[in-house]
Parts: C-alpha cells; structure tokens; sequence
C-alpha cells in the first residue's frame, strides 16, 4: 500500500456543479443546479460558506449545464470571499471520477482535497472527519450516515469500504473473496482525498468515482466517517426545496 501524503494543512475544495440537474426540472430547462435557490441564497453560495467556516476558500468549481450563469454568478459575487476556479467540462459532462481528474491541475499536489455534490446541504462538522482522515491516513474518507437509500456502500468492523450494493436491483460489488462483515451506510456526497490518488485511477473520460473506489478498495483504505446528529439533504427535487428552506431558514 502507498502511503498517502502527510500534509495536514487545510485542504482545497471541489465543488461538483457540472451535472444536468435532471430530478430538479424545471428550474434546471433554464439553470444550472447549483444556483437553485434556498431561502435567498443559492446552493453554490450556502457550500462556499459552509466551507469557509472550516477555513476552507481555495475552491474549484466544475461546470457544464449553463456553465456561463454559474461563473458570471461568481465573478458578480466575488466568489463571495473566496478563491474561485472554474474546471471547465463544457465539451462533455465526465460524472465525479472523470470531474476530479480534469480538476487535478487545479487541486494541489501536497494538500488533501475536500469534494462534494453542490446540491446537498448540511451542518456536518468537517473537523471531525479531517482530524479522523490525518489520523487514519487512508485514501480517501467518505462522509456517511444510516438514512435510508437505494444504493449504499459497504464496509467491514475496520470501518473500510468492502463493496456496493443496489437494494432495488440486488446487484453488489465486494472486494475478491471477501466473507466477512457488509455494514450498509448511506454516503452523503463529501469525500475527504489524499492526492496520492491521481496517480492511482486506471479509469479515463466519463465515470464514477465511486467506481473508482471500489477498483482500489483491496489495496488502499477507503474509510467511512460517520456523521449523526447533523441536518443533511440531497437538495435533488423541486420539493426538497421547501424542506431544505425549513432545515436551513438563515
């Protein structure tokens, strides 16, 4: 196993604002996602506070549907007191995985590096899991919880992502040969990474990083942190809009 990079600075952020944005129609036939609003703020701007309460405002931003709304929002905002750089995927959306490679220019090489959905909003303790990944020294730390979901990751009594399944279609991934404990968890869309990881994906163009995950799950920890106690929401839906505005009404 390598060892992953020991720097325990405040990491840079990417923020995953590229996608279609199709569960969140109509808003998304005329806007990007991210800047959906939220009792007055958009989703783009609520993350980059959010971030900047851990001290973290170095952020990339990747952009494909209605990539030019999102960046003259930034630039209008002056990134609303953050350092802002646009990944741009305007020839083709490449999902998570794909996202995170195009952006490795622009993510340093010695730093960890927080990733998250635009669209989801929480008060998860970001502390916590970057004191636990310095600790840890894995790969990557996935944020997770035990609400309920169709597709969930699995992990082992080490708390180390073992496999995948889909609760809908049956279909799981496991590491070979793998017997022991499948603890189900619902991942909530931030990853804590070590760098060491680009040199590590053998996947190219368009995917999952979760896919990615699971190819190097038998040779590096993959490890879950496990928030409780915390709002958390998958701002995906027009109606999870009015419940997001009730869970977050400053």
């Amino acid at each position: 196993m390598t060892n992953p990079s020991k720097d325990n600075m405040n990491p840079k952020a990417l923020l995953l604002a590229a996608g279609l944005g199709t569960r969140l129609k109509p808003w998304t036939n005329h806007h990007p996602k991210a800047l959906a609003m939220v009792n007055g703020k958009s989703l783009l701007q609520r993350n980059i506070e959010y971030l900047q309460q851990y001290k973290i405002v170095d952020v990339v931003v990747n952009v494909h549907h209605f990539a030019d709304q999102i960046i003259r929002a930034i630039q209008q905002h002056n990134g609303w007191g953050s350092r802002i750089t646009i990944s741009d995927e305007s020839d083709e959306v490449l999902e998570t995985g794909g996202g995170l490679l195009k952006a490795a220019p622009l993510l340093e090489a010695n730093h960890p590096i927080i990733m998250m959905n635009v669209d989801i909003l929480t008060d998860y303790n970001l502390s916590l899991m970057m004191k636990y990944h310095g600790e840890k020294k894995p790969l990557a730390t996935l944020a997770t919880s035990n609400r309920q979901t169709s597709r969930y990751l699995l992990f082992d009594d080490d708390n180390n992502l073992c496999g995948w399944r889909n609760t809908i279609t049956g279909e799981e991934k496991l590491k070979a040969n793998y017997t022991s404990s499948k603890i189900p968890k619902a991942f909530s869309g931030i990853h804590l990474i070590d760098p060491t990881i680009f040199k590590l994906i053998n996947r190219t163009g368009k995917f999952s990083i979760i896919d990615a995950y699971l190819d190097l799950m038998s040779t590096h920890a993959i490890k879950s942190f496990e928030f409780a106690d915390s709002r958390f929401i998958d701002v995906g839906k027009p109606e999870s809009i009015e419940r997001a505005e009730a869970m977050f009404p400053i």
